[in-house]
């Protein structure tokens, strides 16, 4: 203990941890008030007391989500699960490549290149939709699931990450070393760039897994109702005078189930690669 205190390393107060439980349980509340729902009849909702205990009206709840008029829920699952993987896929090489390129190799018009991605950032999405759909109608992409994936292979936002993250992780000694030892430019951005970034991608994988899971906006716009991806599907199923909540919660904890799963296997890799860029930083 003495020699804690001459380190300078104090020990945490259980105020700090009362406090991690607390800020867990409300966040987590959410989730648990929509999975409870789902699994009883639109009576427990409606109740003057709380329910807390789920029930058993999960498949019957979610049965009636099926049956619904114009609602294709595994189709809409199948295109989520096919924009979200080729467009994490897409964004996550991509983004490692010009990484690389922006923080280690030297061409003419970088700082300027750069600049024109980090300005791209700040112009909203909403502002492109207009544009963007015509251009898919005049590719003749409108109501295709490529018009969702076409626009969002390649991200601002993750080639601004991946050069910080290789500007740390990435020692310019490393990379003479590879030339030297004879390596092309791509042989040394796969066996030696790739695996020293790969927390990084890891991250920026789960980011934009996520966000093209949960992507409706676009998908609403530019597909139809027989081509959707799961949210579009949620929204429609939702679309009625009378809303069953017991209904959409049951469809909603099925669409919120991949992410969940993603987080519980990549959740050290991601918070290895978070807490290594902060102790490098």
């Amino acid at each position: 203990m003495a020699l804690l205190r001459r380190r300078g390393v104090r020990r945490t107060s259980p105020w700090v941890y009362i406090g991690l439980i607390l800020i867990s349980l409300v966040s987590i509340y959410p989730l648990y008030f929509v999975f409870v729902i789902a699994t009883r009849s639109l009576d427990a909702l409606n109740s003057p007391t709380p329910t807390w205990l789920p029930g058993g009206e999960f498949l019957n709840n979610f049965n009636k989500a099926l049956e619904r008029d114009n609602v294709h829920f595994w189709k809409g699952l199948i295109n989520s699960v096919i924009v979200s993987s080729v467009v994490t896929l897409s964004v996550v090489l991509t983004s490692t490549l010009a990484g690389f390129a922006f923080a280690k190799l030297k061409f003419r018009g970088r700082n300027a290149l750069m600049l024109t991605i980090l300005v791209t950032m700040m112009v909203p999405t909403q502002l492109g939709l207009i544009p963007l759909w015509g251009m898919m109608q005049q590719w003749g992409l409108v109501y295709s699931i490529w018009a969702v994936i076409l626009p969002f292979l390649t991200s601002a936002f993750g080639v601004f990450l991946m050069r910080q993250y290789t500007l740390s992780a990435v020692p310019d000694e490393l990379i003479e070393a590879a030339r030297v030892d004879g390596c092309t430019t791509f042989r040394t951005y796969y066996s030696v760039v790739l695996p020293a970034v790969a927390p990084g991608a890891a991250v920026l994988a789960l980011l934009t897994f996520m966000e093209q899971w949960n992507n409706y906006l676009w998908p609403r716009a530019v597909l139809s109702p027989d081509n959707p991806t799961l949210q579009v599907t949620l929204g429609y199923i939702s679309y009625t005078y009378y809303t069953d909540y017991s209904m959409v919660f049951a469809a909603l904890a099925v669409a919120i189930l991949p992410l969940i799963l993603a987080v519980l296997f990549f959740g050290k890799q991601i918070i290895g690669g978070i807490m290594e860029g902060a102790v490098k930083a």
